[in-house]
């Protein structure tokens, strides 16, 4: 089986390596990490870097891969991850997301996200953050719960292009349109699914938005407790032994 993995923002696929530890110990042989375009991958001429524009890049690469997948998205990774099977459910054997609540139609972004949105101050708060020394970004996604180790592996990774794609993305999210994507969320339920629920990411939704927008989905719950939004960099262990259970029982 084909373990597929994506990351979201602002992050590059490093943020999985703990993680890929713990799941090869486990016996996944085949883990796989795709970067999203801007986020440690060329943007190629042409891409739109929209929700549409990830979901689309997505479906072309799991159209390319041979054999079930198992697909997991982290953040941003696992709203693709959501308009993917909403759209096409047949591409995967099962889906995981840790960001179900922002498809709920109650959800609103968080004040970085609103910021991110907004003309000019939107720019001026990429600007800032990737103008950054090293170090000093490095201790704000610290400070914002990923685990020093990881951090220091990502933050090379961040730079203009990425805050380009991270204005782009967002101002294509802006409500109401994440929760129009969102009105599909049925559609999810036609594959196993698995909603991660860190009971102190704070991101992504209230605990009745998650859950709500997870029973929509069909999706079976877990909340990972005392975990917050960079779950795999905190406890990889403990995820790794819940992702695996779930694969394992709907092999």
């Amino acid at each position: 089986m084909t373990v597929v993995l994506v990351h979201g923002v602002p992050e590059t696929a490093a943020v999985w390596d703990l993680l890929v530890d713990e799941l090869t110990a486990l016996g996944e042989s085949d883990v796989r990490r795709l970067s999203p375009p801007g986020f440690g991958a060329p943007v190629s001429d042409g891409f739109a870097a929209t929700m549409d524009g990830y979901r689309d890049w997505l479906v072309a690469e799991l159209e390319s891969i041979d054999g079930p997948v198992d697909l997991l998205g982290h953040d941003w990774g696992g709203g693709h991850v959501l308009n993917v099977v909403m759209a096409r459910p047949e591409l995967v054997r099962t889906w995981v997301s840790d960001v179900p609540g922002v498809l709920d139609a109650e959800y609103v972004w968080h004040d970085l996200a609103q910021a991110w949105q907004t003309p000019e101050v939107g720019e001026a708060a990429v600007a800032d953050f990737t103008s950054m020394a090293d170090a000093d970004r490095v201790d704000f996604l610290v400070g914002s719960g990923m685990s020093a180790d990881i951090a220091s592996r990502v933050s090379p990774g961040i730079d203009e292009a990425m805050g380009r794609s991270i204005l782009t993305l967002y101002r294509s999210a802006a409500q109401p349109a994440a929760a129009t994507a969102g009105r599909n969320l049925e559609a999810a339920a036609a594959r196993p699914g698995l909603a991660l629920l860190p009971s102190e990411d704070h991101f992504v939704g209230t605990d009745e938005q998650r859950r709500r927008a997870a029973a929509r989905a069909g999706a079976r719950v877990e909340v990972l407790d005392g975990l917050g939004h960079w779950w795999m960099t905190q406890d990889p262990a403990v995820a790794a032994r819940v992702l695996v259970d779930f694969w394992t029982a709907n092999r």
